[in-house]
């Protein structure tokens, strides 16, 4: 079919496999995506969102409809570049006004190579994708308006989706590498850590720089691997710790070489492990849970968890469209944290052992930080290691 031109003013075409249609006006670079489309109820950190490489194969819809409003600033990247393919707002992007902001959003994603389509009614669309799932969509921006609405279906239709993909082998880092940069404080911004601290091996299968900042802040001395790191990798540089990163994909896909890295390290080892988001289910996998696909997945800064052991709730941070599914954890490992939105798992335990892990992003970056304690119990487990 050739293309035709959609309403007055649309620039922009958001197409579900399903055949419905989402016109509106384009932002960014143009061209066309086909990904996952999953909504994300966060109030700020539009550029964070966009930069963590756990969105790797998703469009990200904002239910929050002040996009832009702070603009962008290199300070505030979780990667070196977007990893998002894509973004639906309700509002189009307004100027920024913050006295941080180096760029505004829509040249940033211009020169990002990323696209973006405004003036969409999301709570629609965030209602769709709670009752129906995470949908394939294509999306398109062209300033003509010339859609070729078939061909954009088609390619919606075409898409695999996340099940069964490795993702993490994408967004890895390709050789390994130090970090010894701080979390961000007034009025210095990022500083350096200069003083000794524990030697912890952090895997990345899509880390977020501010996970990095906070294990360097609360005393880790880090090393960088990549997702493909072998366990005689990893006890080659005589780590205190291992720490597993988040990561976008299918944890079992990942899982395939993770997972025995990660059970022989366990085996030759007593050192305190921790895991973030996909680091959690790949720590789940390898003693013996398994994990399955959600419906629309958990993306948000305002998520509930249940700390089972102290009754303490936090409000936290989370972005992963899996989980590990709790009715298959051995008697050997604790189910820790649960959330109060679904019930579903947020976190484990070892019973003999300093191994845990969590579902959320105690980082915050953007969100809450109930949660940073968690870096401290890292390194506390590590002292009493010692």
């Amino acid at each position: 079919m050739p293309a035709s031109k959609g309403p007055d003013g649309a620039t922009a075409c958001l197409a579900l496999a399903t055949g419905t249609l989402f016109y509106g006006k384009g932002f960014g670079a143009t061209g066309q995506t086909t990904a996952e489309l999953c909504f994300n109820t966060a109030m700020t950190g539009y550029q964070e969102i966009m930069t963590d490489p756990s969105y790797a194969g998703q469009i990200v819809t904002f239910t929050f409809p002040h996009i832009g409003n702070t603009g962008v600033n290199p300070g505030d990247d979780e990667t070196a570049d977007p990893v998002a393919d894509g973004m639906v707002v309700k509002w189009d992007p307004t100027a920024p006004s913050n006295w941080r902001a180096t760029e505004e959003l829509t040249g940033w994603l211009t020169r990002r190579g990323r696209i973006g389509i405004g003036g969409l009614d999301t709570r629609r669309l965030t209602r769709a994708i709670r009752q129906q799932g995470a949908p394939h969509v294509a999306l398109a921006h062209n300033p003509d308006g010339q859609f070729d609405i078939e061909a954009l279906v088609a390619a919606a239709r075409a898409f695999s989706g996340l099940e069964g993909l490795d993702l993490a082998k994408d967004v890895t880092c390709a050789q390994s590498y130090r970090w010894d940069e701080m979390r961000w404080a007034w009025p210095d911004g990022y500083t350096r850590r200069t003083t000794p601290g524990h030697k912890v091996v952090a895997i990345d299968y899509g880390a977020k720089r501010n996970i990095l900042r906070c294990l360097a802040s609360a005393g880790c001395d880090v090393t960088v691997m990549p997702a493909s790191a072998t366990a005689e990798d990893v006890l080659a540089q005589n780590p205190d710790g291992l720490f597993l990163s988040n990561g976008p994909g299918d944890p079992a896909a990942t899982g395939v070489y993770a997972v025995p890295m990660i059970r022989e390290v366990l085996e030759k080892s007593d050192m305190p492990v921790f895991g973030i988001c996909l680091g959690h289910q790949m720590l789940a996998l390898a003693l013996g849970a398994s994990t399955i696909k959600m419906n629309h997945g958990h993306h948000g800064a305002n998520h509930p968890v249940k700390d089972l052991e102290t009754g303490k709730v936090e409000i936290t941070s989370m972005n992963h469209g899996f989980t590990v599914d709790s009715q298959t954890l051995p008697d050997n490992v604790v189910e820790t944290h649960v959330s109060l939105f679904d019930g579903s798992n947020c976190g484990i335990r070892t019973r003999n052992r300093p191994v845990f892990s969590v579902q959320y992003h105690p980082e915050a970056s953007p969100g809450p930080q109930d949660s940073y304690y968690l870096f401290e119990r890292f390194v506390k487990a590590m002292d009493d290691v010692a």
